[in-house]
């Protein structure tokens, strides 16, 4: 593949694969996310979905083709990109408050060197806390703040540094139906008032048919994008799922899942 980039592109794969201890998850991948779009990524445990996280975000190289992130590299990226792992664990009694927690998504937490500029510091974080309907909790220690909270304070830490695009692995995960109808909301409201192009590793699509632009889902070793009435069907999802599931349209055309299993304890990928 040649060095060129894809400007138009948030997210490039061009035949890209990824093996893990020998065994090939996902191959032959060409795979375009457009600036400003709200994509899913989808698929049953152990096909590499968090895997293709960490390939853009250039933690894991892949194993052939050519990956590009916002034009460049994986990895070179920086800042640009924000970061919401897998579910974190607070325990009830840590005290660190919600506000600091955010405020280490500017400081760089990763890397360990405290940024300059306090009160550009302190401007940004109180500006994302309010952005994402977290004051209340902003000041209180994370350990007690509800899963819902919590959230919203470790999206509003991704958003810190303003970046260009959100890669998020499975926000939903453990959090009960209302929460998960108010993280989904709170995302698709970013994407579309703040300009941010957000990738979502995801098992319910539920909660987030109707604020995507896209779907990715893996399986068979490979990848099939597109429009989430093209993809999200009867045939296909009974196929991904292995199990009868129906897919029906509302009145107001939203794609509603009936039948979806619920998502299997996780695999190590």
């Amino acid at each position: 593949m040649s060095e060129a980039t894809h400007p138009a592109a948030a997210v490039s794969l061009r035949g890209a694969a990824v093996r893990v201890g020998g065994r090939t998850l996902w191959s032959g991948v060409d795979l375009d996310v457009g600036v400003g779009e709200f994509v899913a990524v989808l698929g049953p445990n152990g096909v590499g979905k968090s895997t293709l996280v960490k390939v853009l975000l250039g933690v894991m190289p892949p194993a052939a083709g050519d990956v590009r992130v916002l034009g460049e590299r994986p990895g070179r990226a920086g800042d640009r990109i924000g970061y919401l792992p897998q579910r974190r664990s607070f325990d009830a009694s840590l005290r660190i408050r919600g506000i600091d927690v955010v405020g280490l998504g500017w400081d760089g937490d990763r890397w360990g060197v405290p940024l300059r500029g306090r009160r550009r510091r302190a401007a940004r974080v109180a500006e994302v806390i309010e952005l994402v309907g977290a004051s209340a909790s902003a000041h209180r220690p994370i350990g007690q703040c509800s899963g819902g909270e919590q959230q919203r304070l470790l999206i509003a830490q991704a958003l810190v540094r303003r970046p260009d695009l959100m890669l998020l692995d499975e926000p939903l995960d453990s959090l009960d139906l209302p929460n998960q109808a108010a993280t989904a909301a709170l995302v698709g409201r970013i994407c579309r008032e703040e300009g941010v192009t957000v990738m979502m590793v995801a098992h319910d699509i539920n909660p987030i048919l109707s604020r995507l632009d896209r779907v990715v889902y893996l399986a068979e070793g490979g990848a099939v994008a597109g429009r989430p009435e093209q993809v999200i069907t009867s045939e296909i999802l009974s196929r991904l799922y292995r199990t009868p599931i129906e897919v029906l349209r509302t009145s107001d055309g939203r794609l509603v899942v009936v039948g979806q299993p619920d998502a299997p304890a996780p695999l190590t990928r």
